[in-house]
């Protein structure tokens, strides 16, 4: 089983931001398999399911991503306890957790893997490390880093809508890190 999850926030109005590259990422992965959203009350997100495999858009904003992460792990008893109650620190789920962001540090079109790293300040990303009590698991960083970062807050950076030119090539960027770098389980 592999949970995948893509950040982003919800609306309308921040449909192809750059904060939203998880979304878009997740939504290339819907289209690939021919899956349709589904929402999920109980986790407060929209699901694909694909097999033995949940692709999934958190609706609650991105600072608060770990609620979620938190409840679909926990009700498939995914996340290691002792004693049947005390969650282990540092779990290992990196074969299980993929989750998919923005990233302001890898310039705009490439991408980086990582496991077991910090959020380097993703509120999101920090949100899921708070909740799950663990950074390890993987993480699919888009870059969305440009010379116009600097001209601006960065609040106001993420939450741009890319330009056409952009779109092009952040899709591009998208699949060629799922292409490459996901892999969902065949029964």
């Amino acid at each position: 089983m592999r949970i995948i999850i893509g950040l982003g926030n919800p609306g309308e109005q921040y449909k192809n931001t750059r904060h939203n590259a998880g979304f878009m990422a997740v939504d290339f992965l819907s289209k690939k398999y021919n899956l349709c959203w589904e929402m999920n009350k109980k986790f407060n997100a929209l699901i694909c399911k694909y097999e033995n495999n949940f692709i999934v858009k958190p609706l609650g904003f991105m600072n608060n991503s770990g609620q979620t992460a938190n409840l679909i792990l926990s009700y498939y008893k995914l996340l290691p306890k002792k004693l049947k109650f005390i969650r282990v620190k540092n779990s290992n789920l990196s074969d299980i957790l993929t989750v998919i962001h923005d990233d302001v540090d890898i310039d705009f079109g490439k991408y980086k893997i990582a496991v077991n790293s910090r959020s380097a300040g993703h509120n999101g990303v920090q949100s899921i490390i708070n909740y799950l009590k663990t950074t390890n698991f993987q993480r699919v960083r888009i870059g969305i880093r440009s010379e116009n970062m600097n001209k601006m807050p960065l609040e106001k950076f993420v939450l741009q809508k890319f330009n056409s030119e952009e779109l092009q090539t952040i899709t591009f960027c998208i699949k060629k890190a799922l292409n490459t770098e996901i892999c969902l389980e065949h029964h």
